[in-house]
């Protein structure tokens, strides 16, 4: 009589390319990507990069793609000063509840790279 392995649930990643979070299938390897066009794009840069002295894993942004994270950055921290505000004020929990809310949401559009 065999004892049944049970299935390890999966940390949700990041996509390699753009950051979303990938979506497990839950059998075989994981995907690197979030689909098919980020897959292409890193294909893309890899080919680019090669034969150059920039590393094949290293990310490069545009002027405005590097200006969009630097604003997505400093709305996540605008955000976290707001509930650290709300707390000191003594906000109630609903308050609190909208704002931690919003932090987290600012959060996962701030992880993405592009």
């Amino acid at each position: 009589m065999s004892i049944p392995v049970a299935r390890l649930a999966r940390r949700p990643h990041a996509c390699q390319w753009c950051g979303r979070q990938v979506p497990d299938n839950g059998v075989g390897r994981r995907r690197q990507y979030c689909r098919q066009s980020c897959r292409q794009r890193a294909y893309e840069h890899r080919t680019t990069v090669r034969g150059t002295s920039i590393p094949s894993d290293a990310v490069v942004l545009s002027a405005s793609e590097a200006s969009a994270l630097v604003d997505r950055a400093f709305e996540v921290r605008c955000a976290a000063e707001d509930v650290a505000t709300a707390i000191a004020e003594g906000a109630n929990g609903g308050e609190l509840r909208e704002l931690v809310d919003s932090l987290v949401s600012l959060a996962k559009e701030a992880e993405r790279l592009r």
